[in-house]
């Protein structure tokens, strides 16, 4: 059996984005039967929030959607940079915060990379932060998170059947 695929998501304070997508990604993985090909987390760039439950709002937006946010806030140890095979930021600051933090810019890409309804070419390719926002900004979030992570694991799996 091959060692599964590791995957970190990554955002700011790890309350809101990448919860979700750690999340949505975990769950999509079940639907399709391939969980087990995965090891998937999230955490932050910063640490103000480590050891909290995701934002109560990324939460509602997870149960409407019948999915699970099973972490808890953390920040970004020096030893995810070898540990996971894929870093996914959710913005390009997150980006930045990473390269600084000493993590190889040829394992990171941002979540919206894989987003099918943004043009390629397009140099704004973030998951806006929806935590100084009303519960829409999550709704609209969780739509990018959907489409992107989607996108994310038929890329993967294809990866993995080479």
């Amino acid at each position: 059996m091959p060692q599964p695929t590791t995957v970190l998501f990554v955002c700011l304070g790890n309350i809101c984005r990448s919860p979700l997508a750690e999340g949505v990604f975990l769950h999509l993985a079940n639907q399709r039967g391939v969980a087990d090909r995965f090891e998937v987390d999230s955490c932050g760039t910063g640490g103000w929030h480590a050891g909290n439950r995701p934002d109560p709002r990324s939460i509602a937006v997870a149960d409407k959607h019948s999915i699970n946010l099973p972490s808890r806030a953390r920040q970004l140890h020096a030893s995810d940079a070898d540990r996971f095979d894929l870093i996914v930021a959710m913005d390009a600051s997150n980006r930045d915060n990473l390269i600084n933090a000493g993590v190889h810019a040829g394992k990171i890409r941002l979540l919206r990379e894989f987003d099918p309804t943004v043009d390629a070419n397009r140099a704004d390719r973030d998951v806006p932060d929806p935590y100084y926002g009303g519960p829409d900004g999550f709704d609209e979030v969780y739509d990018m998170v959907l489409r992107s992570c989607d996108a994310l694991l038929d890329h993967l799996l294809g990866s993995c059947d080479r």
